[in-house]
Order: C-alpha cells, then sequence, then structure tokens
C-alpha cells in the first residue's frame, strides 16, 4: 500500500514538472496548407509570441496536400510529447466525409487544444468583373446558365458547400473551380481568371480593402468590422444561410495533459493579446474564440454532422 502511495504522490508531482519543463527543446506548428492562404500567418503569428514567451525555438511547417489531411495526418502519428502541433483550417472537419481513406481517425488520433477563431465566409469579384452586387451574380447565371464560374479552396470546402446551398435557393448554376489552397484561389481571383471567389474574410478582406478584389456578400448574421461596407446574404434576400470559416489547433491524442495545459494557457495569452486581437479581428474580420478543448470538440464534431450530412446527399466527392 504504501508503494502505492508513493508512486501516486511521485505521479501527482511530476506532472507539474512536467509543464514547468517544457518546452526544452525546438516546437513545430505544422500548417497543413501552402503559405499564402489564412492558417499560415495564423500560426506564424503564434510561433513567434510563443517563442518569445517560451524562450526555445517554434518553428513554422507547411506541410501541404489531400485537403490538408497530409500536415494533419504527420502531427497525429508524431510522438504526442508536446513538440509536434497543428493548425487546421474548416476542412478539417469535411475531409472524413471526402477522403476514402483517411491516414488518421480525426476524433481518436488528434487531442483538440482550442477552437482559435471564427470568420464569416466571403463572395468576391475582380473589379473589372460586371458584379457590383450579389443580386448581378443572380441575373448573369440566369442569363448565361452554366457560365459564371466561382473558386473555393477545395472541392467539399465550407465554401463550396455553402455556395452548393445558396445556388439550390437562388434557383441558378454555377462552375465550380476548386482550388488547392486559398492562395492559389486568391492568386487566380486577382488575376480575373475566375468570376468570383469565396473564402475566408480573414483571406478576402485584405485584398477587398486594398482594393484588389471588390466584396459582394458575407455569409454572418452580421456584417463585419474589416468590410463594413459588404451586406450579409440576408440583406441579400438569402436568410438562414450563416457559415462561418474556423481556425483549430490539435496536438497528437495522449498528449500529457500537465503540456496540453500549459501549450493552452500560453496560447490563449497570445490570442487574446490586444495587438494581436487587432490584427486578426480588426484586420481579418475574425472572432477570437480561444476555448477550451472540449468547446473545440463539441464545435467540431457539430460541423461535421452538419456539412457531413450536405456532402453524402449531393454525392461530393474530393478531386
Amino acid at each position: 500500500m504504501l508503494r502505492i502511495l508513493l508512486l501516486t504522490l511521485g505521479l501527482l508531482i511530476g506532472a507539474p514538472a512536467l509543464a514547468q519543463d517544457w518546452p526544452t527543446k525546438p516546437v513545430r506548428i505544422v500548417v497543413p496548407f501552402p503559405p499564402g492562404g489564412s492558417a499560415d500567418p495564423i500560426a506564424r503569428i503564434l510561433a513567434t509570441k510563443l517563442q518569445a514567451a517560451l524562450g526555445q525555438p517554434f518553428v513554422v511547417e507547411n506541410k501541404a496536400g489531400a485537403s490538408g489531411s497530409i500536415g494533419t495526418g504527420m502531427v497525429a502519428k508524431s510522438p504526442a510529447d508536446g513538440y509536434s502541433w497543428v493548425i487546421v483550417f474548416d476542412t478539417h472537419a469535411v475531409n472524413p466525409f471526402l477522403i476514402p481513406q483517411m491516414p488518421y481517425d480525426s476524433q481518436k488520433d488528434l487531442q483538440p487544444v482550442m477552437l482559435v477563431g471564427l470568420a464569416p465566409l466571403a463572395v468576391a469579384t475582380h473589379p473589372d468583373k460586371p458584379f457590383r452586387t450579389f443580386a448581378d451574380v443572380v441575373s448573369a447565371a440566369k442569363a448565361k446558365p452554366g457560365k459564371i464560374t466561382f473558386g473555393s479552396v477545395q472541392n467539399g470546402s465550407t465554401g463550396h458547400l455553402q455556395m452548393l446551398l445558396w445556388q439550390q435557393a437562388a434557383g441558378v448554376n454555377l462552375v465550380h473551380a476548386p482550388y488547392r489552397g486559398a492562395g492559389p484561389m486568391v492568386t487566380d481571383a486577382l488575376g480575373g481568371h475566375i468570376d468570383l471567389a469565396i473564402g475566408s474574410a480573414a483571406v478576402i478582406t485584405p485584398q477587398v480593402r486594398a482594393g484588389k478584389l471588390r466584396g459582394l456578400v458575407v455569409t454572418s448574421a452580421k456584417r463585419t468590422a474589416g468590410m463594413p461596407e459588404v451586406p450579409t446574404l440576408t440583406e441579400q434576400g438569402y436568410p438562414n444561410l450563416d457559415a462561418y470559416a474556423w481556425w483549430g489547433l490539435y496536438g497528437p491524442a495522449g498528449t500529457p495533459k500537465a503540456i496540453l495545459d500549459r501549450f493552452h494557457s500560453e496560447a490563449v495569452k497570445v490570442f487574446q493579446s490586444p495587438d494581436v486581437k487587432q490584427q486578426l479581428e480588426g484586420q481579418l474580420g475574425m472572432q477570437i474564440v480561444a476555448g477550451t478543448p472540449e468547446e473545440m470538440r463539441v464545435f467540431v464534431d457539430g460541423e461535421m454532422a452538419k456539412w457531413g450530412k450536405i456532402i453524402r446527399e449531393n454525392g461530393i466527392k474530393l478531386e
């Protein structure tokens, strides 16, 4: 009995010590997308702040491919020691329904850290395009069925599914151009190669503010601070179609709770700091959440149930 008590006491003492010592070597934050999207700058802001606070290098690695599942899978299979984390985008919730043989189980192989934040989706067009309002898009789509193009970050992405729901509500048919991330999509939108682009407000807002794209609509209940001149879908006559992009942090399942709690606590400080909030909320239109691991688990389960149903009903597959 004494031996058991001493062992238990040792474990209780060891857990805080483990958190206090972490990190003792470089930590990597994987971005499972190419540079140029929205997850990349969020990860780099976090890495810079944590490195300054904790005194160890925090290195951002871009491991793109298969809708974010390659980089995410790499972290899922990494040692659960607190030295590998991944920042996912909303495609994380739809990948299990789009990829036939996922290299990991989204709900069992990863440990939620936090829902970093939300942002409405935004639809934009090149200023040289003839669309000044969303009503112009509807008129053009009805006049030329199957001719108006829109880009999203991938087949089955939240943006793609949202546009699918909107097309059904408006009775129009647009041509979907799926991309391998927000960076390539925005590049083509800036070049006028697609008629419309739908992406998170975090990636669309800077282009609209710079006058390089024209915002047409946002998918939130209220207009966003970053693009106050851009109306909502409800204002355009399409209620009950609110949708949000989101970003979350995960580690490998089995990460010691003491390290998870320390990382979570430090990340909350970063995302709640005034300068970061101003950058992400004021400039990119994000709503910082920085919630608990359990809140993130519940949120992602809800997103999977919502969008998974639409994917199955429409027979959507990852191209």
